[in-house]
């Protein structure tokens, strides 16, 4: 099924400029590349989240640590990283 759709003038140079260069072969190619990286994104952000739901679900379950603590303990972590590294 063909889709038809109205870019605007800005968006259509993009892609007219893309296939004129050689980055691809027709405008149908920039514009599944778009859709691609749209879905890319959309699976990303799904994961996200999710991983916030669950960081929620611990915060309301009382399943965290004081920041002070895990800073403290990243400190430590971190400056022996570096006198590992002197």
């Amino acid at each position: 099924m063909a889709i038809s759709a109205d870019l605007g003038e800005t968006l259509e140079k993009v892609v007219t400029d893309l296939v004129e260069n050689g980055r691809y072969n027709s405008k149908s190619e920039v514009l599944r590349e778009g859709v691609r990286l749209v879905q890319e994104r959309e699976a990303s952000l799904a994961v996200l989240d999710a991983m916030l739901d669950e960081a929620m679900t611990d915060i309301e379950a009382g399943r965290t640590y004081p920041a002070e603590e895990v800073f403290a303990e990243l400190r430590e972590l971190v400056e022996a990283q570096i006198s590992k590294a002197s």
